[in-house]
């Protein structure tokens, strides 16, 4: 396998207070990176500076071998121009928390938008994609709908449509199932689970630790801005050796 994701050494402080303190991970191509951890610990701004939507203070993120934000000019770093960042991010598809659809368009359109506007497909081409997508998450049959007119689980299945709708390479899941009622959770995880089936990429920031413990190839638990247990979920689970991941799993378990 090849590292998709190497993130080496990355630092994030808002003022004075550090948010991320030296974190190093990589991420194999079609495996699954599951991240853990109590609020503030980090979590959603590493995901964040994964695809450059936080600026990293110290380190490097590196996708599909490609730096992220920053080009080497005369020896030194320097941060890419807009739009060259806008390019990378076409390679990383991201699904907050918050759906964030376009309330004013159809289902279909939310999920042809991007490829046609962004990327400049052929929307014929684009939409045909976009019907396969949603059959994917089980929305055929909605298409023509309106995101008001849809459940919180259903809103979020079309982001991730969307997302995909993009052909990224990398997909980055920000807590999705955390703003859903608990009996529309398993339908967003079950998409998700069928795109880690299929060879998807993917880090996620979740508290299903049962998603985790099935999906995962890696576990990391994050506390305070680093990494204190990272391995395979089954065994930091059940047998966590740190005394900060004990105390964790035994709140959430």
């Amino acid at each position: 396998m090849s590292a998709l994701v190497q993130v080496t050494g990355v630092r994030k402080s808002y003022g004075a207070h550090e948010v991320l303190a030296g974190i190093d991970l990589t991420v194999e191509k079609g495996n699954v990176l599951c991240i853990i951890g109590p609020s503030g610990s980090g979590k959603s701004t590493l995901l964040r500076c994964l695809n450059h939507l936080e600026k990293i203070d110290a380190g490097r993120i590196e996708v599909c071998g490609e730096l992220i934000g920053y080009e080497r000019h005369h020896g030194h770093l320097r941060e890419m121009r807009e739009k060259d960042v806008a390019r990378q991010r076409r390679k990383v598809g991201m699904v907050f928390q918050n759906f964030n659809l376009f309330a004013h368009r159809t289902v279909l359109e939310n999920v042809v938008e991007a490829p046609v506007r962004v990327k400049g497909e052929p929307r014929d081409e684009v939409t045909a994609r976009a019907v396969e997508l949603l059959d994917r998450v089980g929305l055929g049959h909605r298409q023509h709908a309106y995101p008001s007119q849809l459940s919180g689980g259903q809103q979020q299945r079309v982001a991730i449509a969307r997302a995909l709708a993009m052909r990224p390479e990398l997909m980055l899941f920000d807590e999705p199932t955390s703003a859903l009622d608990p009996e529309l959770v398993s339908e967003v995880l079950a998409v998700m689970k069928d795109l880690a089936v299929s060879g998807m990429t993917m880090v996620v920031v979740t508290h299903e630790i049962g998603f985790a413990r099935e999906v995962a190839d890696e576990l990391v638990f994050m506390d305070g801005g680093v990494i204190v247990e990272s391995g395979p979920p089954a065994e930091v689970i059940a047998n966590p050796t740190h005394a900060r991941t004990q105390e964790f799993l035994g709140r959430v378990l």
